[in-house]
């Protein structure tokens, strides 16, 4: 008896412990980030269901830079967004195509995405992710965060939530913009 009181206790006292270590950061379907790489505030939507980041971009280019891999883009928002931005590549993505999107002829069943890193902040997290880069347009929300990208932020996603983390609150005094000239 004696031996299960004293269990009980160190449980007890251990549990605070434990439940910091997995803490997570419960966000809305929809939040606000900043994009300190283009030093951009936007809304994303939270997406479980995807695997990768995806940034809504339009004219990407591929090119060397003393021998490496970059991609040169504008943000494809609006009219607005007039100037490129040079980021060097990560990785290329394989992203499956849906099946309306899928051309028999071209024998490929997905889409190559230039890949890149980029310091998001939401709320006062602030991590660096990999990032896709596609034409979004379309869509209502140019920036989408998928799941690979929500484990970094430790996410909790709840769908009846919108904004529940406010504006974005990060430092970013130390990241460079990549802005072409």
């Amino acid at each position: 008896m004696r031996f299960n009181i004293f269990a009980l206790l160190m449980c007890l006292v251990a549990l605070p412990a434990m439940t910091t270590a997995n803490e997570k950061n419960i966000y809305g379907l929809n939040e606000h980030v900043y994009i300190a790489d283009i030093d951009m505030h936007m809304t994303a939507k939270l997406d479980t269901g995807a695997k990768t980041a995806s940034l809504s971009a339009r004219d990407i280019e591929r090119f060397k830079r003393d021998g490496e891999a970059w991609v040169r883009f504008y943000l494809a928002l609006d009219e607005a967004h007039e100037h490129a931005f040079e980021l060097p590549i990560a990785r290329i993505s394989k992203i499956k195509r849906r099946s309306g999107d899928y051309d028999p002829e071209e024998d490929k069943s997905y889409t190559p995405r230039p890949v890149v890193k980029m310091a998001v902040c939401m709320g006062r997290t602030l991590k660096t992710i990999e990032v896709n880069l596609t034409d979004r347009s379309t869509f209502q929300y140019p920036f989408l965060l998928g799941s690979t990208a929500l484990k970094k932020f430790g996410a909790l996603v709840d769908p009846s939530l919108k904004y529940s983390v406010g504006k974005p609150q990060c430092d970013t005094q130390n990241t460079t913009i990549a802005i072409a000239e």
